[in-house]
């Protein structure tokens, strides 16, 4: 009999975290698909973004440059600075971006890509911990319109 009191109370117990899973909502937040900025100095910008490696499209108001399945759309002076544009935040202008990228390859590699853009250091490298919740090496620089980017190496 106690055998069965048991069983029948783990059933009991079972069926109401099923019930408790259930009643969760079936969706949540599953990462960042894109972030927006406004730019002053398109082609500046353009050519830097190009020199750094990644794909970019431009577009008659936004350009797009594509960081694996993510991407930044940079809105055209023409857009962010017209009085009818409301889709963004009311005070951003140039720079306003703050942006870590995670880097796959060594910290030589990275200097080198960084040579490349003519781009000055700020700072780095440095230990960081990065939104992996894992220890990183981070360097610092910032883009022709003077938004901060970092470049995360993680061991």
């Amino acid at each position: 009999m106690l055998r069965r009191t048991f069983l029948a109370g783990a059933a009991t117990a079972v069926g109401a975290a099923v019930r408790d899973v259930a009643a969760q909502p079936s969706g949540r937040v599953k990462g960042f698909d894109h972030v927006a900025l406004p730019m002053q100095n398109v082609d500046a910008m353009l050519a830097f973004y190009r020199k750094v490696g990644f794909d970019v499209r431009e577009g008659a108001q936004v350009c797009s440059i594509y960081v694996g399945d993510q991407m930044i759309n940079f809105h055209r002076p023409a857009l962010w600075q017209g009085g009818t544009f409301t889709l963004r935040a009311p005070a951003a202008r140039p720079p306003c971006g703050d942006l870590c990228f995670v880097w796959e390859g060594t910290a030589a590699s990275l200097k080198e890509m960084l040579d490349r853009t003519g781009a000055a250091i700020v700072e780095g490298p440095v230990a960081r911990q990065g939104g992996r919740r894992a220890s990183a090496s981070s360097v610092y620089i910032r883009d022709p319109d003077g938004n901060l980017l970092e470049f995360m190496i993680y061991a």
